[in-house]
């Protein structure tokens, strides 16, 4: 299969397939180019309510496919990686960030919940793509890496302080520093997990909570997105919002008739 990003919408739940099985679904330069339009696209879909970020096969996402890049290395806004050993680093390029903090930066700003469902290897682009998710639930025997120390590059500010609101200072400066891959118990004891699933549970747990997140309310989702990644200047807005939304009469009502709300508010 050629190296894509396959993308469906089912029951509210948009869910994009980073594939490239030859390269452990290392994303090439197309892909890279091609996510932020994607992101764009089913952010303005108003019949998704979720995003789910996953790789096809038992990987997630090895980084940058490095063979995909070597022909137009030149080209400035390239990011090139090593994925030897399933791992992967970026590097040469005139700059060789901005592909791959353009795709993080679509996928961090995506106005509704996103969850990075994660399988086997998450390292180098592959863990900055799953940091940009709100969420990460990975399988037992994932393994995760954040890998620029091996080649010397300097790992973009803002993914830097995308990890250590995660991790924390000390972890990010582990995994950074060290460049070592850690494995899933460890990635969720140090907070880059949300949950940890036995193999063969990742696809049912995900589709149960995709189902929970969409059916809350997206006026309360979008607020709180807004908060906890430090907007902290809109609280006006959010008032606004609130007050001209029937949600929370909504949502008291359908809790005293004990039934399902049925939530109007779109961002």
């Amino acid at each position: 299969m050629d190296a894509t990003l396959l993308h469906t919408v089912a029951d509210g739940v948009a869910t994009i397939v980073i594939s490239h099985p030859a390269k452990r679904n290392a994303m090439t330069a197309a892909m890279w180019r091609a996510l932020p339009e994607l992101v764009a696209g089913l952010a303005d879909d108003p019949a998704v309510r979720v995003l789910v970020l996953t790789g096809a096969g038992p990987t997630f996402c090895a980084g940058a496919d490095i063979s995909s890049l070597t022909g137009d290395a030149a080209e400035p806004g390239h990011a090139t990686a090593a994925t030897a050993a399933g791992s992967a680093v970026d590097t040469g390029a005139a700059d060789p960030r901005a592909l791959a903090v353009a795709a993080e930066e679509a996928l961090a700003a995506f106005p509704k919940p996103t969850l990075a469902a994660i399988r086997g290897f998450c390292v180098g682009g592959g863990s900055q793509l799953a940091a940009a998710c709100d969420l990460r639930f990975a399988e037992e025997g994932a393994s995760f890496g954040v890998t620029p120390a091996r080649l010397g590059i300097v790992y973009p500010a803002s993914s830097t302080r995308r990890l250590a609101s995660l991790v924390g200072p000390a972890w990010a400066k582990y995994l950074l520093f060290s460049a070592e891959l850690i494995g899933a118990e460890t990635a969720l004891r140090a907070g880059f997990l949300n949950e940890l699933l036995p193999a063969g549970q990742l696809d049912k747990r995900v589709a149960e909570f995709t189902r929970i997140l969409a059916s809350r309310s997206q006026l309360t989702q979008a607020a709180a997105k807004e908060f906890t990644d430090g907007r902290t200047d809109r609280d006006a807005h959010w008032e606004d919002q609130a007050a001209g939304s029937e949600d929370t009469a909504e949502g008291v009502a359908a809790f005293l008739e004990r039934r399902a709300p049925r939530f109007t508010w779109t961002p």
